[in-house]
This record gives C-alpha cells, sequence and structure tokens, in this order.
C-alpha cells in the first residue's frame, strides 16, 4: 500500500482521559493509502485500550498501534483478513518481546479493535473489549464480540442481562494482547445475534452504503453509555458533534476510565460533474485559424479559465484542539509523517495535549489477567 494524504470517508477521533485523575492509556491511530496498480483508497482506524501497571499499559497500547499500523502499510491489502489476523498476532508477540526485555513492563498487554476499509469493503478484527459499532438505515449494530467474562457468562446464560452492570467481574478479559500465547484474533463481522461464526466470518469484505457509520471504542464510552444513546446521538448530530456529545456523555456520569472514539462515516456520492478533458481533433484540412481558436479554447479548459472547466481540489485541514477530522477531499496536513504511513496518533484533550505516534510514561491501574477468572460454564 502507498501512504496517502487524502480520506476518502469522514474521519472523526477524540480521546480523553476521563474524570478520576488517570492519565491516557488509550491510543488510536488513523492511517490513509491506496492500493496498487489501481489506486484504490484505503483508510485504516484503529483504537487499543492499554492493560498493566505503572507505565505498561500505555507502552503496550502504543506498541500494539505501531505494529499493527507497520505491518498492515506493508501488506498488499489483496486478503484483508489474513493480514489482519497476521498483524495483530505480531503485535502481540512485539508487546510480550518488550515485556521480557524490561521487568517493570511486565505483566503489560492491551485491547485492538481495527477498521480497514479498502474502496467501499469493510473488514474488521479485534481482541478484547474495544468494541466495533455500525449504524445504516438508523439502526446501531455491534459488530464486534467481547472477549470477557461477563459476555461468556451471559452466552452460557449463567447470568442475566440484569446482573452485568454491578457484576464484581464486568471487567475481566477473556483475551487481550500480550498474554503468554498469541492472540486470538476475532475476524467475526457480526450482523445479527444469531449468525453462526461461520456466517460472521463471511461477512468481512461487507459493501458500504452511502450513510453508513462505523464507530471503534475503547470500554471507557461503552461502560458509561448505552447502545441506544449511541445510536441516538449518531443518528441525530453531525459526525464531529456526536463525537464530541459521546464523549461528554461519558464524562459527564463519571469517566472511570479513559474514553476513546473514532467515526468513520460515508459520505453521499457528490453530484458535481466529473471533469472531461475536451480532446479537439487537429485535422490536416482544418484551417489554421480553426486550429488555433480549438487550441486556445483547450487551454482557457485545461487551467479552469472556463466556468466548466478542470476542477481541482486545494482544501487544507486545520485539526481543532480536542478533536481530529477528516473529510473526503481534506488535505491531511495534521497527518504525522512516520516510517509506516501518514499517521495520526492523537490524545488531543486540552488537559492531554499530545498528537504523536510516541508515548509517555503513565500509571496505570492492573486488571486482572484473563486467566485468573474460570470460564463460564452453562
Amino acid at each position: 500500500m502507498i501512504p496517502s494524504d487524502r480520506s476518502h470517508v469522514t474521519a472523526v477521533a477524540q480521546t480523553h482521559p476521563g474524570e478520576t485523575g488517570k492519565n491516557n492509556e488509550d491510543r488510536y491511530s488513523i492511517t490513509t493509502y491506496t492500493l496498487e496498480p489501481d489506486g484504490t483508497p484505503s483508510i485504516l482506524a484503529i483504537v487499543s485500550d492499554g492493560i498493566g501497571g505503572h507505565q505498561a499499559g500505555e507502552v503496550a497500547a502504543q506498541l500494539t498501534v505501531d505494529t499493527t499500523v507497520k505491518a498492515l502499510a506493508g501488506s498488499s491489502a489483496h486478503e484483508p483478513v489474513e493480514q489482519l489476523r497476521s498483524a495483530i498476532v505480531e503485535a502481540g508477540r512485539a508487546v510480550v518481546r518488550a515485556a521480557r526485555e524490561k521487568p517493570d513492563l511486565s505483566g503489560m498487554g492491551s485491547t485492538i479493535a481495527v477498521v480497514w476499509i479498502i474502496g467501499n469493503r469493510l473488514y474488521t478484527a479485534s481482541v478484547g473489549d474495544s468494541r466495533i459499532y455500525m449504524i445504516r438505515d438508523g439502526n446501531l449494530r455491534q459488530i464486534s464480540v467481547d472477549h470477557t467474562w461477563i459476555q461468556e457468562a451471559l452466552d452460557h446464560n449463567v447470568i442475566s442481562p440484569d446482573q452485568v452492570k454491578d457484576h464484581p467481574n464486568i471487567h475481566v478479559l477473556r483475551r487481550h494482547i500480550g498474554g503468554a500465547r498469541d492472540p486470538a484474533v476475532d475476524t467475526r463481522l457480526r450482523w445479527t445475534p444469531e449468525e453462526t461464526d461461520a456466517e460472521s466470518e463471511a461477512n468481512q469484505g461487507l459493501a458500504l452504503q452511502t450513510g453508513d457509520q462505523i464507530l471503534a471504542c475503547s470500554d471507557g464510552l461503552t461502560d458509561m453509555v448505552k447502545g441506544s444513546e449511541i445510536s441516538q446521538t449518531l443518528i441525530s448530530r453531525n459526525h464531529k458533534d456526536a463525537v464530541s456529545q459521546l464523549v461528554k456523555l461519558a464524562r459527564d456520569r463519571g469517566g472511570y476510565d479513559n474514553i476513546t472514539i473514532v467515526l468513520l462515516a460515508v459520505p453521499a456520492e457528490s453530484r458535481r460533474p466529473r471533469p472531461r478533458r475536451r480532446i479537439i481533433p487537429m485535422l490536416i484540412a482544418m484551417a489554421s485559424l480553426v486550429g488555433l481558436v480549438g487550441l486556445g479554447l483547450a487551454a482557457a479548459w485545461w487551467f479552469g479559465l472556463l466556468p466548466w472547466g478542470r476542477e481541482v481540489t486545494n482544501s487544507t485541514l486545520v485539526p481543532q484542539a480536542s478533536l481530529t477530522v477528516f473529510t473526503p477531499g481534506d488535505v491531511l496536513a495534521s497527518a504525522t509523517p512516520t516510517a509506516q504511513a501518514h499517521s495520526v496518533q492523537a490524545s488531543l484533550s486540552a488537559d492531554m495535549a499530545r498528537a504523536s505516534a510516541t508515548y509517555t510514561p503513565f500509571p496505570l491501574p492492573t486488571v486482572p489477567a484473563p486467566t485468573s477468572t474460570p470460564l463460564p460454564s452453562g
């Protein structure tokens, strides 16, 4: 894939540390590319939530994002599902290696939620409890599956939905990046609850439609804001205001964890006529005067001197202090060039004020390891 400075979908992202004084261990990335040889546009969005003590969670989340982006940026994008699996497994191994090299990083890990749009095709992958939602025709679907004790208990009818909110195991993960084993990457794209796993896998490459919205987020949002509220907010507001409002809702209700949202939206097709290059045939028998006139008109058309002339996009993105917004045609001037791609990886709240692909150590509360609680049985 070739790094690109333009996005073919609208992208809005925001992150906030929350209201408890915690530092922000969430990380996200938005990178754009074109594919060879036909120039198909592609956008890759990742959300990762760090796990571990001291600085370890933040290191793990950053390493997870960087490794995944690097692996996918170097791919052909011809086998997206397998390439997603491979990239995330590589990220897991990178986190494990880093933890072994530095004892103070021991036990670190992260979640990951990946949304990859290639042309108009959607591909997803996840590990942990960072979620992916999709809105189509006003209906919200959670298209990822939580890898938590709670979700497995619900699946096995060990607990009822009414018992979830205050359950002591609500944050116990069953899968994460950075464990002793390679992460079990989930590439189910769950369209209906009744689907089999094989049917969900077969949904990969879903054809997107005008108006579709795909949201990836950390659990700092979903712990505080219900699915119905996410749906109503995304439907009733423009993309930028919707993301800001969702972050505000989570903060107003306690903001007990870091809150990160990346929203991708398929825009309406442009109604502007596609530029047409006029070819004025130069016939040998044509009079010289007619030929000169024809050449003059062609030149005026090419340089945009005629009202129906060639259109050149020259818009520049100026990100706001607390929000990243990409719209189709915008030049991603705020993107940070890296060896992998032109990337935006930012903590954009006023009290974080950080926008780079590097990390600064911050403490992280310990989250129980996925194996600390037995698998629920039916």
